[in-house]
């Protein structure tokens, strides 16, 4: 009984010792994107933060006068970048990647 209970402790440390390892060799991962002749490393430890798309997009479109249409350009905005300019106009050099994106018609797609 003795030998059963040495073995169920060897066993248990030899589950905690291997899932350690494996969550530190996880935690380190790192993926290569190829995009092209570029590779693009993305660093799997740093996640943005995620916003409340909703809340930001309302009170960037509270003075609209299609607020509708403007929540919704928002939203796919927010959705895509985690950011949201602060105000309800203009301001958008405190987030490159919403002032960024474009229409078909290569007009600025977020309000």
């Amino acid at each position: 009984m003795k030998l059963f209970s040495v073995f169920v402790i060897v066993i248990l440390l030899l589950q905690v010792c291997l899932g350690h390892s494996f969550l530190s060799n996880a935690a380190k991962f790192s993926a290569n994107i190829d995009v092209g002749s570029d590779v693009i490393a993305i660093d799997k430890k740093h996640h943005y933060k995620k916003i409340n798309c909703g809340y930001a997009c309302s009170r960037r479109c509270k003075d609209s006068s299609r607020k509708n249409v403007c929540h919704r350009a928002c939203r796919t905005c927010c959705q895509r970048c985690q950011c949201v300019p602060p105000g309800t106009y203009g301001n958008k050099q405190a987030c490159p990647c919403y002032a960024s994106l474009r229409t078909h018609g290569n007009k600025p797609k977020c309000p």
